[in-house]
């Protein structure tokens, strides 16, 4: 799904995903309901699992969900993090942010670099059920991020990798200064930020559009 082999809309067969990885049934029912679990795809009776068609609104609503929690947790890592660490990531940023012409292949760097201080704020921030929420949430939005970049390309902008370093590296000279307050700030902007490129290259799509079924088996009726 994530590599966009696996489509919005797609219906998942249980029979044929475990003939495809070799597998019983049971792994694959497992899986399946992990991905529900994390509003990835939906199990919808009498048809099985089938993968979210996200639209804008719920990617909205998920980073702003995503904001109140990272700016708290960025709050609580200030102070925890080594500056040896920051100070790798920051000179890795700022190559990042210097590129002058990105393109697909900074892609990969990009994405690993925004996991890295993501994941280091929620590791450092003292609150292990903070760290888990937040990670849950990453992984849905980063779901959406993925899928969406590698099927929509011609909406892919990638002046936006130069402009999310900047913000990232906002983040991070805020945590080295100790400034817990500023680096809660910058979290927020970043955030902010990523909340309209998204809403901006998603297509603006609803699980129950083009006739499909929503997830309570019914179809959209249209107005008249």
């Amino acid at each position: 799904m994530f590599s966009g082999r696996i489509r919005a809309g797609d219906h998942l067969v249980t029979q044929d995903l475990a003939d495809r990885f070799q597998v019983s049934h049971t792994p694959v029912r497992e899986a399946l309901i992990a991905l529900a679990g994390m509003g990835i795809i939906d199990l919808v009776p009498n048809r099985g699992a089938v993968v979210r068609r996200i639209s804008v609104q719920e990617v909205r609503e998920v980073c702003q969900v995503r904001r109140v929690l990272e700016c708290e947790a960025t709050r609580l890592a200030c102070g925890r993090i080594a500056l040896a660490e920051l100070d790798a990531l920051a000179g890795d940023l700022r190559r990042m942010k210097a590129i002058r012409n990105p393109g697909p292949p900074m892609i990969p760097e990009a994405r690993a670099l925004d996991t890295r201080l993501h994941d280091l704020i929620a590791e450092s921030c003292g609150n292990s059920f903070l760290a888990h929420e937040i990670g849950r949430l990453k992984m849905l939005f980063r779901a959406f991020r993925d899928v969406a970049w590698e099927q929509d390309e011609a909406r892919n902008d990638y002046r936006r990798l130069a402009q999310e370093s900047g913000e990232h590296l906002a983040i991070v000279e805020a945590l080295r200064a100790g400034d817990a307050r500023s680096a809660r700030r910058a979290m927020a902007r970043h955030i902010r930020s990523g909340i309209k490129y998204w809403s901006r290259a998603l297509p603006a799509r609803s699980a129950e559009s083009n006739g499909r079924p929503s997830a309570n088996g019914s179809k959209k009726r249209s107005r008249r």
